[in-house]
């Protein structure tokens, strides 16, 4: 099959600042893309990537597809090399999107855009519950109730931003303030020390043991940095509280070396940089692993299919991450727009 192509990127600025270990991100970049079949039915990808997480950058994305003619072919789509995996995703799901097809109406026109918030919309309610991201340090606070009244029962409070024991401060606050039925994450983002995960850890346990903890720390994501997968190996099999793997198993590949040198943990997946879709469901029905999708901070054409993989991969029903809409003003016009001038 022969598709027409073309792209366009965007910018896309953050309500408030996110901040992580990895530093303060106020705009989110990508790109948006379109193929077209001989039949006109149309598919809409997003190119979505973060190179500090593992990613390519935007730029070898934009070489990418500027390098590209305007018609492409199947063999184009599957043959993207996987030093490009938000590439993959974007080809790949957009591919997916234009050939799933209606019978009665196979042709798509830029609305299907607005098609793609709307049925981000539905899968919302239908789909496993969503996880909440509060702001570092103590805004959490302040936050997590909003969050709550709209249908939020996990959190996710990212920790390895500040001095230890100010945040260890800040979590005893936290965990007496949130609901007892509450699911909390603890997001490191790799900024803590061998030490530090074993403080966090202890602290997790030790407060499980002594009956003081009112709600359920879910996990510890990825508390060391990628290159000390042995030593989070180590911790995971010391502490009842469990660890989840993110920037260690950002791309397929990583992720499979993760398994193959025998992590049996929680896996962070974020679809729109773990390479190809197709692939990724492979890898999980042949392994059966414990997953927990994740958003890349994707408008609603990435976040359509990251869903769409979610609700057909996950195993244990965990909450899925993304709940980021409120890092955002609403997308609809801007997106809408951006769509139909491709």
């Amino acid at each position: 099959m022969r598709y027409q192509f073309k792209f366009r990127p965007y910018q896309r600025r953050f309500g408030r600042t996110l901040t992580t270990n990895h530093g303060n991100w106020d705009i989110r970049e990508g790109i948006i893309l379109r193929l077209t079949d001989e039949t006109l039915r149309v598919g809409w990808g997003e190119i979505a990537p973060i190179s500090w997480f593992g990613s390519e950058t935007l730029e070898q994305a934009l070489d990418f597809c500027r390098q590209l003619p305007e018609e492409i072919t199947d063999d184009t789509i599957f043959s993207i090399p996987d030093e490009l995996p938000a590439c993959q995703f974007g080809f790949e799901s957009a591919w997916e999107m234009g050939t799933e097809g209606d019978e009665e109406n196979n042709f798509i026109t830029f609305n299907s855009c607005t098609d793609a918030i709307n049925r981000v919309s539905t899968l919302n309610s239908s789909l496993l519950p969503y996880s909440g991201l509060l702001p570092a340090g103590e805004a959490a606070l302040n936050q997590w109730e909003t969050l709550w009244q709209q249908g939020y029962r996990t959190f996710k409070w990212k920790i390895g931003v500040d001095a230890i024991a100010h945040e260890l401060e800040i979590f005893e606050l936290l965990i007496h303030t949130l609901p007892a039925s509450t699911k909390l994450r603890l997001d490191a983002n790799g900024g803590l020390t061998y030490e530090e995960a074993n403080l966090w850890l202890w602290t997790c346990d030790n407060l499980k043991v002594n009956g003081e903890l009112p709600l359920e720390i879910e996990f510890i994501e990825q508390p060391l940095p990628v290159e000390q997968f042995q030593g989070m190996l180590e911790l995971s099999m010391n502490y009842e509280t469990a660890i989840a793997l993110d920037e260690s198993v950002a791309t397929l590949g990583q992720l499979a070396t993760c398994y193959q040198q025998g992590w049996r943990g929680i896996f962070v997946v974020k679809p729109g940089i773990v390479g190809s879709p197709s692939r990724l469901r492979k890898f999980c029905h042949q392994h059966k692993i414990d997953t927990v999708f994740s958003s890349v901070f994707e408008t609603a054409i990435a976040r359509l299919a990251a869903l769409q993989l979610a609700a057909e991969l996950s195993r244990n029903s965990r909450a899925i991450g993304f709940g980021i809409d409120h890092f955002f003003e609403k997308e609809e016009t801007w997106l809408q727009s951006l769509c139909k001038d491709l």
